[in-house]
């Protein structure tokens, strides 16, 4: 099960989380649940940079969360970071539970709001984040799901699919996690 949260303040862009939703459902074959929105923790934000650290939030999520193995995906528009970057897209754990992707830099600078490439940039850079809590690392094929997103070119560039190897490498790490269960 993954639980698809809209983090911050407003109720958040149902339409978004919906097509994330969808996605993972697809994609990752798992129930997804839309879970009640939430404020992000107070410790994440850094008032020098006006950010939110990724990493505060990814442990405040999997605290969060109930000990049924179940991992979150958290959305949301405001910026992010770590600390050795100016910005992030998103962030997981890698085998974990959490990930939390921002619309903030995925937004298209002309016109600030692109309903359908807003909605398309968000897709691909989820279902990269989970796939890192499921154990993928980034994939060198430019149209992945898990190549690396550095600008909005690399984001535009990929599509919301894993590759065939990828898929594969899924599908074994989903059957390691059942015979360890």
């Amino acid at each position: 099960m993954v639980r698809v949260s809209w983090l911050g303040r407003g109720g958040g862009e149902v339409w978004l989380v919906d097509a994330v939703r969808e996605q993972v459902e697809r994609l990752f074959a798992v129930r997804t649940e839309r879970h009640s929105s939430a404020d992000w923790p107070a410790s994440a934000y850094d008032q020098r940079r006006s950010q939110l650290s990724s990493t505060h939030i990814l442990a405040w999520m999997v605290s969060e969360l109930p000990a049924d193995g179940s991992k979150a995906l958290a959305l949301t528009d405001v910026d992010l970071f770590i600390p050795i970057l100016s910005f992030v897209f998103g962030e997981a754990q890698l085998h974990g539970r959490a990930a939390v992707v921002s619309t903030a830099r995925l937004r298209d600078p002309a016109s600030g709001t692109h309903a359908p490439l807003l909605e398309a940039r968000l897709v691909k850079e989820a279902t990269h984040e989970l796939g890192h809590t499921f154990g993928l690392l980034h994939c060198e094929r430019p149209q992945c799901a898990m190549s690396r997103s550095t600008n909005l070119a690399d984001v535009d560039r990929k599509g919301a699919e894993l590759c065939r190897d990828c898929r594969v490498r899924l599908a074994d790490l989903r059957r390691e996690e059942v015979l360890h269960a």
